[in-house]
């Protein structure tokens, strides 16, 4: 009781002692809690434990995140839950400050975990276990074992003891070798040991007789043991991605093999039994022949291993003989021999930028995502080369492409070629390195730079050479290191800006060094004057000399404390410390603030919202933020799938701007979508990348009477630190965030996506559908509305489905930015390969309650009751006009 009064705890909804909602009874509803999704659900667990504690422990599901701060008081509770059959405490509910997913805080189990006896499904993944607790080895029941993404370096010696496992995923963790136990696990079905650091397995592993599906990919294995040739029941074996310089022949006489995947070894003699079976997959060995070639513009291209990787693939081992690498997304690398000394596992990934911690520089253009490499810092003992693709600016003019790396403080750029594919036509960016962090491909203002010594020096423009700085002898003591930019702007610019013909500028310049201390003597600066301005007509009342400072917020006008110098084209000042200077030639007085205006105006992209709906599914709503000139083209191109009102009028946005898209009206989106805040979806605008989300929305409103007139609105979120003062003033306000409003309409509800309902005796069936008339149709239709319901529940349905563990793997990846996708893709996909099933809808009604989703299960068998009826109901329809007719034709008679 004194506990239950120190946390607060009350059975009505309300919030307690520390301000967080209380769950109400419903949480506790078919002995089923899940708590991962609230932040602070480990917290609810101590309340409902303390105040209702005779329910609790006949919980038999339940979900936490590792992430939590109050983990390890949980911990303590779980074997007081002697009913649990599933269990899962999974980390990656948190994110650091670049987006990654963070690891849970587990390290180990309570001692008496091991006394639960009912538990059959025990989820880890994503912790920071570095050996396996002994007490899940004690768990009798324990069918299915995940511990993926840990940092596992060994399994116990009695890991055999499991002998009810038929399910173990330990992808990527640390694996060196295996106890020979393993072979012990006689109902193992599906293993998945891919991204360790495996360099031989025991013999044992081919006593594994159930073993359906292998996954050994991505680990060291130099050989295999000739025992997986007693795997029967094997069906398919991944062990693409390690080091094989052969493999057993005996393997390709497994009966039931369809899919032996051995990409991306080292392999340069197959047997032929293995060469020439038709579900062997070699691409990316050095078998010569049969392999693809890369482009000759590579170093050694015909001379390394070449390895290709697939969609779904996210790291590679490189060996001291050096590589070439493709991934799928078009990137390239190239490992030359001994670069690395040791065999080393490296991990990729690409993640959408995010302004918090992609800093872009004023004029600069982001124009690809961020790559991520891994293991960070780890030297190279030679340069390894990168190729990434880019979108291509429309003008390169006055502009260049440049890589930019991350070293976890700050952004740096590297050294960059760019090159066109001559078939492909596409643009990719080539840089050398030594260490792996972050990289994006930005284009920026062309920079030119270059040291400064004692004796000084002359320093041009690459874009304007009339622009030059000279530094003369005894400038400094020490050797500097200057930069020098340049932005021109058109007369027809400034005149538009400024609303003033006569108003005129020279290109701006941008000058700095990285040394704080100004120069020891003045540094001379030459630009040229105004276009239309010359020594000869110039009226120098009207020339005014600004200084910016680096931030572009401020410009002083400098004309009287400089002494200017005119030529026939030039002015030339001196000065003792840079900053950005610009000319111009008004008869205004305050062209300070004038050219702050012209400069922020310089930095914003005219855009247009559009919001279509797919043709074949209205539900379907694609949003996207497009650069002016960009929207008839992209619109011509989406014509034939999609239908919507005309864009937005047109608004103003920085680079790398954050803004939201909300539905109003009666439409609304799944909120727990990642991309969801406060329940509008976040976007970041880049000029050159896809600001486009298409989702799925639904509607409170009964549609199946009527029609929904919705729409969607787009508003400015938090205003970015580089967004100049004036601007962040006038987007204050009630209206200021308010940017744009589409309508959105919703038809009445109807059969979707090409049914065309056929007649039985007045009663209409869809063609297609799950099940049968006399126990029920499970229609598309139906399909979608059970998917709305899902929610995150979506892979433990899946597997319960009998869905792979690789495939939920999979489908999370490919649609890893909307979780609407996720369920419909897992949820179809099942339901295309069981629609000739006559007992697919009782295997999906098992499934829902097995997944703990008792209320789902119900809606299922209600819509099959209903069909049910209706079905008998056409029946006896149909029997008495049989009957009637019958009679009718005896009076006849």
């Amino acid at each position: 009781q004194k506990m239950a009064e120190l946390l607060g705890l009350r059975d009505e909804c309300g919030e307690g002692a520390l301000g967080a909602p209380v769950l109400t009874s419903s949480c506790l509803a078919d002995n089923r809690l899940t708590l991962d999704v609230y932040p602070d659900g480990c917290y609810q667990l101590l309340r409902l434990f303390e105040g209702r504690r005779a329910e609790v422990v006949q919980v038999e599901l339940l979900r936490l995140s590792s992430n939590d701060h109050l983990l390890d008081a949980v911990l303590g509770i779980l074997p007081h839950l002697k009913r649990l059959k599933s269990l899962v405490l999974k980390g990656g509910h948190a994110r650091d400050e670049f987006g990654l997913c963070q690891h849970g805080s587990l390290r180990s189990l309570p001692p008496d975990f091991g006394t639960l006896r009912c538990l059959t499904h025990l989820d880890l993944s994503f912790n920071s276990l570095s050996t396996l607790p002994s007490c899940i080895s004690r768990l009798p029941s324990l069918r299915v074992l995940l511990v993926s993404h840990n940092s596992l370096v060994a399994l116990p010696e009695d890991f055999g003891s499991l002998s009810k496992l038929t399910f173990f995923s330990a992808m990527k963790n640390q694996l060196k070798d295996l106890p020979r136990s393993i072979g012990e696990l006689a109902m193992l079905e599906d293993l998945d040991l891919s991204e360790n650091a495996l360099e031989f397995l025991p013999e044992e592993v081919g006593n594994l007789h159930s073993c359906t599906e292998l996954d050994l990919s991505g680990n060291q294995l130099s050989s295999i043991p000739d025992s997986l040739a007693n795997l029967k029941s094997l069906r398919r074996l991944h062990l693409h991605s390690n080091l094989l310089v052969t493999v057993p022949a005996s393997l390709a006489s497994l009966p039931n093999l369809s899919r032996l995947d051995l990409q991306n070894n080292c392999l340069r003699a197959v047997p032929a039994e293995i060469q020439t079976a038709p579900f062997v997959h070699l691409r990316g060995n050095p078998l010569g022949e049969t392999e693809p070639s890369l482009p000759a513009d590579e170093p050694n291209a015909t001379e390394l291993r070449r390895l290709f990787l697939a969609s779904g693939e996210d790291s590679f081992t490189v060996t001291s003989e050096g590589c070439k690498v493709v991934l799928a997304c078009g990137i390239r690398f190239y490992f030359p021999p001994g670069a690395a000394s040791d065999p080393l596992r490296i991990y990729f990934r690409t993640l959408a930028p995010d302004p918090q911690w992609v800093k872009l520089r004023h004029h600069d253009v982001l124009l690809s995502r961020v790559l991520e490499l891994q293991p960070h810092g780890v030297k190279f003992q030679q340069e390894v080369q990168i190729w990434m693709p880019y979108a291509s600016p429309e003008t390169l003019q006055q502009r260049e492409v440049v890589v930019r790396t991350f070293s976890g403080q700050s952004w740096s750029d590297l050294r960059t070629q760019v090159e066109q594919k001559r078939k492909s036509k596409k643009h990719m960016a080539h840089c050398s390195v030594l260490h792996f962090s972050w990289f994006l491909v930005v284009s920026r203002l062309v920079q030119n730079e270059c040291k400064v010594p004692t004796e000084g020096t002359l320093l041009f423009s690459s874009v304007d050479p009339n622009i030059k700085v000279t530094f003369p002898p005894g400038v400094t003591e020490e050797t500097r290191n200057v930069k020098l930019q340049v932005l021109s702007v058109s007369a027809e610019e400034i005149a538009e800006l400024t609303a003033d013909a006569e108003c005129q500028a020279s290109p701006l310049l941008c000058l700095s060094q990285d040394c704080l201390v100004d120069f020891l003597r003045p540094v001379r600066i030459q630009l040229p004057l105004p276009l239309g301005v010359t020594g000869l007509n110039l009226d120098r009342s009207r020339l005014h000399l600004l200084r910016g400072d680096l931030q572009g917020q401020t410009w002083d006008d400098i004309t009287s404390q400089v002494v200017l110098e005119f030529t026939h084209l030039y002015a030339i000042f001196e000065v003792t410390h840079f900053s950005w200077y610009w000319l111009w030639y008004s008869t205004k007085t305050y062209i300070g603030g004038i050219a702050k205006k012209v400069y922020e105006r310089l930095r914003m992209y005219q855009v247009n919202f559009i919001a279509l709906q797919r043709k074949k599914d209205p539900e379907q709503v694609l949003l996207q933020c497009l650069p002016k000139h960009k929207v008839d083209p992209v619109l011509k191109k989406l014509q034939d799938r999609y239908r919507g009102p005309e864009p937005s009028d047109m608004v103003e946005m920085f680079e790398g701007e954050q803004f939201f898209a909300a539905f109003e009206r009666g439409i609304s989106i799944d909120m727990d979508r990642p991309d969801c805040v406060d329940g509008c979806l976040s976007f970041i605008f880049y000029s050159h990348l896809k600001n486009m989300k298409e989702i799925y929305v639904t509607s409170p409103v009964d549609r199946k009477g009527q029609a929904v007139k919705g729409q969607v609105s787009f508003y400015r979120g938090a205003v970015p630190d580089s967004i100049p003062e004036d601007a962040t003033r006038r987007r204050k306000g009630p209206d200021s965030l308010w940017l744009a409003t589409l309508p959105i309409k919703l038809p009445r509800l109807k059969p979707r996506w090409g049914e065309n309902p056929s007649s039985l005796n007045g009663f209409s069936f869809p063609p297609l559908n799950l099940g049968n008339a006399e126990t029920g149709y499970l229609t598309q239709a139906n399909l979608l509305s059970i998917a709305r319901r899902v929610g995150a529940d979506w892979q433990t349905i899946g597997l319960n489905l009998g869905l792979t563990y690789q495939q939920i793997e999979r489908i999370g990846y490919n649609n890893r930015e909307d979780l609407d996708k996720q369920i419909l893709d897992m949820l179809f996909s099942w339901a295309q390969q069981n629609s000739e099933d006559p007992d697919c809808v009782s295997k999906l009604i098992t499934a829902m309650k097995e997944s703990g989703r008792q209320d789902i299960a119900d809606e299922i068998e209600t819509i099959i009751e209903l069909g049910r009826q209706k079905y008998r109901q056409s029946i006896r329809r149909v029997g008495l006009e049989q009957e009637s007719s019958t009679e009718d034709s005896a009076i006849a008679m």
